[in-house]
Order: structure tokens, then C-alpha cells, then sequence
């Protein structure tokens, strides 16, 4: 059986590598923080933000409903409020299908 790599998850991701994974700048993280309860980054003594999995992942779903769908700030937060669970869902299959695709070009590529 081939040697498969692990993928490697952080446990804590800095602002800065929150706003590389999503290509935004640093503000909008800070105003989504300000305007959406369930992100919640932890803070150190200095103020700085670390991110849990867990708020990349609600970040992820935020940002997927505004930017992708179209939803305003207002009707993002409606919408979280009702379907926080499905939201989490679909942002779950729509993750493994990105997954899935990546590994499809990549066996393309290898042909």
C-alpha cells in the first residue's frame, strides 16, 4: 500500500494566514468578527487573533454567503440563525467536492 501524506491541520491560525487562505485583507476578518457572533477567535495579551478550525470553518460559510451568494450582511446573519447546521452541512460537501476535484486534475495532470 502507497505511502499517503497526512494532511497537516494547525490548531491556531494567525490573521494574517486567514486573510492568505481567503485572499481578503485583514480588515474585512476584523469586521466580520465585529458584525458575526459565531466567529470568535481566541486573543493573546497583545490583542492578536488566532483562529480555531472551527472559526475558519464559519468563516468559510460567511464568506461563501456573501461573496458567492450574494446575501446581504443582514440576511447572512438571518440565514445563520435559521440554518446554522444545514449551512455547516452543505459547507462540508461543498469542501469534499473541492477535494475531490483537486484530486481529479491532479490524476489528469499525471495522464
Amino acid at each position: 500500500m502507497p505511502y499517503k501524506e497526512r494532511e497537516i491541520s494547525k490548531v491556531y491560525y494567525t490573521m494574517g494566514e486567514v486573510s492568505a487562505m481567503f485572499d481578503v485583507n485583514q480588515s474585512l476578518i476584523r469586521f466580520y468578527e465585529k458584525e458575526f457572533d459565531v466567529l470568535q477567535p481566541k486573543k493573546n495579551k497583545k490583542g492578536n487573533r488566532y483562529f480555531t478550525p472551527e472559526d475558519i470553518e464559519n468563516f468559510k460559510i460567511i464568506f461563501h454567503l456573501i461573496r458567492e451568494k450574494g446575501f446581504t450582511l443582514q440576511g447572512a446573519k438571518d440565514y445563520l440563525k435559521t440554518n446554522m447546521g444545514d449551512s455547516r452541512d452543505s459547507q462540508r460537501v461543498i469542501d469534499s467536492l473541492e477535494n475531490l476535484k483537486k484530486f481529479l486534475l491532479e490524476v489528469r495532470d499525471e495522464l
